[in-house]
């Protein structure tokens, strides 16, 4: 099992649920991860303090609103467990 997935494990399941709606739509606002997850906010600020406690999410400035935060999956996490990270042919690969 990879690194992220052995992390993910220890979690409880809303933290689990916010990663999976992250890893799905994308970086989004907390209120738009209550909208899509159906969890309360205190339950989503919870499991996103776990994720970024283990360095699984990022948090970062929300442009549209500098009130809120934009959330998303840490990249290079995600790259280093051969999850989304696809090869470019223009780029030499790894894997060759």
């Amino acid at each position: 099992m990879s690194t992220t997935g052995e992390e993910l494990e220890e979690l409880p399941p809303s933290a689990k649920l916010v990663y999976k709606v992250l890893e799905y739509d994308g970086p989004l606002t907390q209120k738009q991860i209550v909208q899509e997850s159906m969890l309360s906010a205190r339950t989503v600020r919870y499991a996103l303090e776990r994720l970024q406690e283990i360095d699984l999410v990022s948090q970062d400035v929300y442009f549209a609103d500098a009130r809120q935060s934009l959330y998303e999956i840490e990249e290079e996490k995600v790259a280093a467990d051969g999850g989304e990270a696809d090869c470019n042919e223009a780029e030499p690969c790894c894997a060759e």
